[in-house]
């Protein structure tokens, strides 16, 4: 018990203590670990002598990694003044030779002034929530200012930060929260701010500096430090080793979010959401390390290790004060499946009179797949195209008319997947066309024989859905399989290689990282490729995206479009005949669905906003806008026609940020977001409805639609 009341009296002592040296002291100044300097030379001789796009690291690529390294610091250019600019100018064309010399002094001092000055700012802000704002002042905040010049002086950033202060607090005062609830709820927002500045690591700044010279080549290179390097490789595999739980900071604590199903922490029986991890020790007789107020990242590594070891875990439980008495639980480390973004399958019904359609829908993530375990010959390696395979078995044993793709947000992963994945709905053939940097073209085809679905086939496709998942949708249109639907897709028409920096120097032990390198690029089998312009759809349904600063037009290096011979293949289906029937079917039902021109009028507001950029800061003009919102948004739940999630719209104007808000809440919106109506999969299922009833009514078409049987 005594402990007890000791780790409480610890608790406060240490935010008291916290915030006075927030106030008073300057951020430790970081230097470069011995093994940076070399792993940064290392990498500049791969990347000038083997990347797909070779480039010199001279003078030119020097002002190129500046101007990088500072956007990625500073995007919204709310820290650094034109002065602090200036006072590095020199080092534009000096940064090749700090990597060729291994001399990395410049770059980590703009990282440490970078620091000086988000300290500079954010303690500002905290000095500003003692007098408070008026609100009665006509005057606007510009909230996006990453195409704004620098700030010219100390009192342009400060007037910056004086009505970002004051919007953060008008959001608060618009939900109804007093002055005193406000300016507490702001402190503690901004404290915690400066205390992730007091956290960042050597390993930070580097990790910054060199993935600005990878993409300073081509915006999918990256340089991949140790830990972004285990993350990387954790979602290939879909599988990590660990105690099986997802963890989020809350007040310096960590604590247990999610209890993944199948794990170690869930099968103990120990554990609940809501649990404070305050210490970890390796062994069951250990003493556990004190990790309040560690950073999240540090905390996890404690807890990961190697299968069959024990951790031990010393928990705050949920509901205890932060003087309640603790838990020492001891788990033994387990091999953990991460199936929450593995592929979902869903059965959605569809009414067509008195006939009832069923639509097989496959949600896929990412193209997956554990490299490791199958270089090891283990048969039973994870893999979407596996995993997909198994579910397209149960789909035809649920009798479904059709399948639906649903590859929005997915931003790739496995080239070979997506090659192994095309096979499934195919015969035989050419996939994905390869160029490499000599100019040699490759074709890589699917030479399995037999498909596992032959039936109508749709793909769901937005912004979001890059790389592996351009090169299945392409596949599925050149083929004639599918019909595309959605929007416009990323444009990433480039193919990645990992690395290892430390196999490539000999180093025993993991210190360098390692490269996600361009080393060719992907076309079509048409001979055309995704790169820049993705896959256009069949019938496209609208976009929220902003072709300026998402997608691979948004990158001012990005590879050019081109086009190259077509590969030798043979369509499985002919859809020109069947796509101008869908499309005036799919215009004449959204034409008179409520909940889809909703969207189409959130998707308008939600642009203009966007391109307008600024917000009043005056509480009268405010108010009348969520008036106007709030009465929108009653008028279409009075008929009935509430549009896409009644989470949002609870939450949406709180004006706390989502880490502000408990655990159970936060849980309880996440759920209702997931339940909510998915306005473009329904559109898309009916589309596939279509497609069935058309075929159905004409024999000549379905034999032009579907794929000969064998």
């Amino acid at each position: 018990m005594l402990r007890n009341k000791l780790f409480g009296i610890l608790l406060i002592l240490c935010s008291t203590t916290q915030a006075a040296v927030l106030e008073s002291d300057r951020p430790p100044l970081l230097l470069p670990q011995p093994q940076q300097p070399e792993a940064a030379h290392t990498s500049a001789r791969i990347l000038t002598r083997y990347h797909y796009k070779t480039m010199p690291l001279d003078n030119a690529m020097s002002e190129q990694i500046f101007n990088r390294y500072l956007k990625s610091l500073d995007p919204e250019k709310l820290f650094f003044t034109q002065a602090d600019i200036d006072h590095f100018s020199s080092a534009r064309t000096k940064l090749d030779d700090a990597i060729f010399n291994e001399d990395l002094k410049v770059p980590f001092a703009i990282f440490n002034l970078f620091e000086r000055r988000m300290v500079d700012r954010i303690s500002y802000a905290r000095g500003l929530l003692k007098a408070g704002f008026d609100f009665k002042e006509k005057e606007s905040y510009h909230f996006a200012r990453s195409k704004e010049a620098w700030a010219q002086s100390e009192a342009e950033i400060r007037d910056v930060w004086r009505k970002r202060v004051k919007n953060d607090w008008l959001l608060l005062k618009l939900a109804n929260k007093n002055d005193k609830a406000i300016r507490e709820t702001l402190d503690k927002r901004y404290t915690k701010s400066l205390s992730r500045i007091y956290k960042n690591k050597s390993e930070d700044a580097f990790q910054i500096f060199m993935d600005s010279y990878a993409m300073s080549i081509e915006p999918h290179t990256n340089y991949l430090g140790p830990k972004a390097s285990d993350s990387f490789n954790i979602a290939m595999k879909l599988s990590l080793e660990g105690i099986g739980a997802v963890l989020v900071e809350k007040d310096e604590l960590t604590t247990i979010r999610e209890l993944v199903a199948g794990g170690p922490a869930i099968l103990s029986g120990k554990l609940n959401v809501g649990d404070r991890i305050v210490g970890v020790g390796q062994g069951k007789d250990s003493v556990p390390t004190d990790v309040v107020g560690w950073r999240i990242d540090d905390t996890v590594e404690l807890i990961r290790g190697a299968k069959g070891t024990i951790v031990l875990l010393d928990i705050l439980p949920a509901n205890s004060s932060p003087d309640g008495k603790h838990k020492l639980i001891s788990l033994v480390r387990d091999k953990i499946n991460l199936e929450e973004q593995a592929v979902k399958k869903s059965i959605l019904q569809v009414k067509n009179g008195n006939v009832t359609h069923q639509v097989g829908v496959i949600a896929l993530p990412a193209f997956y797949m554990d490299f490791e375990a199958r270089s090891k010959g283990d048969k039973n390696f994870r893999s979407a195209t596996r995993d997909v395979s198994r579910v397209l078995e149960e789909l035809k044993n649920d009798k479904v008319d059709s399948v639906l793709i649903d590859l929005r947000n997915n931003g790739g992963g496995s080239l070979s997947e997506a090659i192994e994945m095309t096979g499934l709905f195919i015969d035989k053939g050419p996939v994905v066309q390869q160029r490499n940097a000599n100019g040699e073209i490759s074709v890589q085809s699917d030479t399995e024989a037999g498909v596992a679905w032959d039936g109508p086939l749709g793909v769901l496709i937005n912004r979001g859905s890059a790389s592996a998942s351009e090169i299945f949708a392409a596949a599925m249109q050149d083929y004639g399989r599918a019909v595309i639907i959605g929007e416009p897709s990323f444009g990433k028409g480039s193919v990645q290689t990992i690395i290892d920096l430390d196999e490539m120097s000999n180093n025993d032990k993991q210190k360098f990282g390692e490269l996600k390198m361009t080393i060719a690029q992907f076309f079509r089998i048409n001979g055309g490729t995704t790169q820049l312009r993705g896959v256009v759809p069949d019938i496209s349904l609208p976009t929220v995206s902003d072709e300026e600063s998402f997608g691979e037009s948004s990158y001012d290096n990005a590879l050019p479009w081109m086009k190259i011979d077509a590969a030798d293949y043979q369509t499985a289906g002919n859809l020109s005949d069947l796509l101008p029937l869908l499309e005036a079917r799919h215009d004449t039902r959204v034409g008179k669905n409520k909940d889809f021109q909703y969207l189409l009028e959130d998707i308008a507001e939600f642009k203009q906003r966007r391109k307008t950029n600024t917000v009043s800061l005056n509480l009268n003009e405010r108010r009348k806008e969520r008036e106007a919102r709030d009465a929108k948004e009653k008028l279409r739940e009075k008929n009935g026609d509430a549009n896409l999630s009644d989470a949002k719209h609870k939450t949406r104007d709180d004006g706390l940020q989502a880490s502000e808000r408990n655990l159970k809440d936060e849980l309880a919106e996440e759920k209702s977001q997931k339940n909510a109506k998915d306005v473009l999969l329904d559109e898309a299922v009916h589309i596939l409805r279509d497609e069935v009833d058309l075929i159905k009514l004409d024999g000549k078409l379905a034999a032009s639609v579907l794929p000969p049987l064998n």
